[in-house]
C-alpha cells in the first residue's frame, strides 16, 4: 500500500497545494481499484477506520456524523416536507442512514456508480452502511446523470454526496449538473450538494454557486466542522426555486425529544442557522455576479 509509509498515511491533492494532513495507521484493511478509482481502507490509531478515494479522506469513524447529519438535515428540515428524496453517490452509506431518520420521509432513491465503494463500506464501515438496510430504500448501482435525464419531476430533495471534484466526481459540480437536478425535482424542491472549503478552494466554490445560479432563484452556502477533511471544514452548495423559502432557517424543526431518539450527534435547529453564518471575507467572495 504506497499510500501508507512509515506507519502513516498522508494526504496530498493539487486541490489544497502546499499542505498535508497525516493520520497513523494501526492496520492496512483494503487496497484495490475500481472501475473508476483507488479504493482503500484502514484502521487508523485515534480515527476508527478511514475510507481513502483516489487519495483523499472520505470519512472516518470519529467525525463521520457531523458531515452526514448536515448535508442530510440542512435540505431535509429546510424544505419542511421532504418526502421522496434522490441521494446521487454516498456509497458509504451514511446520508442513507441519515435521511432514512427523518419522520417524513417515505421514499428514498439512491444512485451509486461505484459497486466497489459499496461494497467495501458494508465490510469495514458498517455503522454508516447500516444505511443501505432501510426499507425505504432504493439503491440502484448506476450513472446518477442518466438516471436523473429519465426521472424527471420527481423529488422533493436532492441530495449530492460527492468526492472532491476530480475523477468520477468532477462532472457533480457543473453547470450542466445543477440543469439536472433542476429537472428531476419537483417544484420548489430543494437540493444540497458537497460544497469545499473556503480556505483552499474559495474560488472553485464561487464557480459552482454561479453556475447553480443560472438555474435556481435562491442558492445560499453553509458550512460545518469535519477535522479531518482539508482545513477542519466542509461546505455545502443549497439551492431551490421558490424564493420564499429561507434556507437558513429549519422548516421542520426537531424537537429535543427527536434529537435524543434519531441519535443526532452534530445537527440541531441553532446549528442550521448558523451553518449559514458567514465570515466577510467568504460572504464578499461569494455574492452574486448577477
Amino acid at each position: 500500500m504506497d499510500a501508507i509509509r512509515n506507519g502513516w498515511f498522508s494526504e496530498l491533492s493539487s486541490l489544497w497545494p502546499a499542505q498535508c494532513f497525516s493520520l497513523e495507521v494501526t492496520e492496512p484493511l483494503y487496497s484495490g481499484k475500481s472501475d473508476f478509482q483507488d479504493v482503500l481502507v484502514f484502521k487508523s490509531k485515534k480515527h476508527g477506520n478511514v475510507l481513502v478515494l483516489d487519495g483523499a479522506i472520505q470519512c472516518t469513524e470519529f467525525d463521520e456524523f457531523s458531515y452526514q447529519e448536515m448535508i442530510t438535515f440542512l435540505p431535509l428540515n429546510a424544505h419542511g416536507n421532504p418526502q421522496k428524496v434522490l441521494i446521487v453517490g454516498g456509497g458509504d452509506g451514511g446520508v442513507a442512514r441519515e435521511v432514512s431518520k427523518h419522520p417524513l420521509v417515505k421514499e428514498i432513491v439512491q444512485v451509486e456508480i461505484d459497486q466497489k465503494v459499496i461494497d467495501v463500506s458494508k465490510k469495514y464501515l458498517p455503522g454508516m452502511a447500516a444505511g443501505f438496510d432501510s426499507p425505504k430504500l432504493t439503491l440502484l448501482v448506476c450513472d446518477g446523470f442518466e438516471y436523473m435525464k429519465n426521472h424527471q419531476n420527481e423529488f422533493d430533495v436532492i441530495i449530492t454526496d460527492s468526492s472532491d471534484p476530480v475523477g468520477p466526481a468532477e462532472n457533480l459540480f457543473t453547470e450542466s449538473y445543477f440543469a439536472l437536478l433542476k429537472k428531476a425535482l419537483k417544484p420548489n424542491g430543494v437540493i444540497c450538494s458537497q460544497g469545499g472549503t473556503v480556505w483552499c478552494c474559495l474560488d472553485y466554490i464561487k464557480k459552482t454557486l454561479d453556475g447553480c445560479r443560472k438555474h435556481f432563484k435562491n442558492v445560499e452556502y453553509a458550512r460545518c466542522s469535519v477535522p479531518t477533511y482539508p482545513n477542519g471544514e466542509i461546505g455545502f452548495v443549497i439551492a431551490t426555486d421558490d424564493q420564499s423559502l429561507q434556507l437558513s432557517k429549519a422548516k421542520y424543526v426537531f424537537t429535543e425529544k427527536e434529537l435524543d431518539e434519531l441519535r443526532l450527534k452534530y445537527y440541531t435547529p441553532e446549528v442550521h442557522t448558523a451553518a449559514f453564518a458567514l465570515p466577510n471575507f467568504v460572504r464578499q467572495a461569494l455574492k452574486s455576479s448577477s
